[in-house]
């Protein structure tokens, strides 16, 4: 959209980072917020503003859904080295992924529900955890790919969006209550790690889910090269 000030969009970001920061000192938490991360090129974007443009410290957060590559692996080994941020990652076993792909290729045909369960689940679990009510996103893809919103929304994170379209509308209880992932040898331990928190837990933390392309013109070819240029983010040949 030409029509967007984005000058005055970024002004707003400054006005949340700065918001941020001085809740966390006041609760001394020398975390400002949390990013989740993959080791892409976003992820990458992500953690270079807010660190190197705003001085944030952010704790960055993986879900590691067991299906790498060697590039991909060094790419988020490159992110915390570059970055110097802490990092926390939870790793499904690959006998989970196993069952949970398979069983999602039978019931929704797509293998990468606990991909999304999981990064959409657990950086909010580390976020309660620590105690650190700001989670920054990279870009709204519901606005970008699908046109579910527009650039005036500012939408940002829920637990609606995060169900009925990462999720595909399933929540752990509905695939253990499915008889079919007793055939999978689907257990509640495999689903653990996707249980969201209550909202009575979310409403005390008062947390907030925020997407970057809403503050900043999102440009995928330009900060690709960006973090090429500045934080060696390897590309596959």
């Amino acid at each position: 959209r030409k029509d967007i000030n984005w000058e005055n969009r970024e002004g707003k970001l400054e006005e949340i980072v700065k918001q941020y920061k001085e809740i966390a000192r006041e609760q001394g938490n020398s975390y400002d917020c949390v990013i989740p991360v993959s080791g892409g090129k976003d992820s990458h974007f992500q953690t270079w503003l807010l660190t190197e443009r705003y001085d944030m410290n952010p704790l960055l957060v993986s879900y590691n859904h067991s299906y790498n590559t060697r590039i991909g692996l060094r790419n988020l080994r490159n992110l915390i080295d570059k970055s110097g941020c802490n990092h926390i990652r939870f790793n499904t076993s690959k006998s989970t992924a196993r069952k949970l792909s398979k069983y999602q290729l039978y019931k929704t045909g797509d293998v990468t529900w606990h991909y999304h369960a999981g990064i959409m689940t657990f950086p909010i679990r580390v976020a309660v955890m620590y105690n650190i009510p700001l989670i920054v996103w990279g870009e709204s893809g519901y606005r970008y790919k699908f046109g579910m919103y527009n650039a005036e929304d500012m939408v940002e994170f829920t637990e609606k969006e995060r169900h009925e379209h990462d999720m595909r509308g399933l929540q752990p209880e509905d695939i253990l209550s499915d008889s079919m992932s007793a055939e999978f040898g689907i257990t509640e331990s495999d689903l653990e790690p996707f249980y969201y928190p209550s909202n009575d837990v979310i409403d005390d933390l008062d947390l907030r889910g925020i997407y970057l392309d809403n503050y900043r013109k999102w440009d995928h070819i330009k900060q690709t090269k960006k973090i090429i240029d500045e934080w060696d983010f390897a590309t596959h040949p």
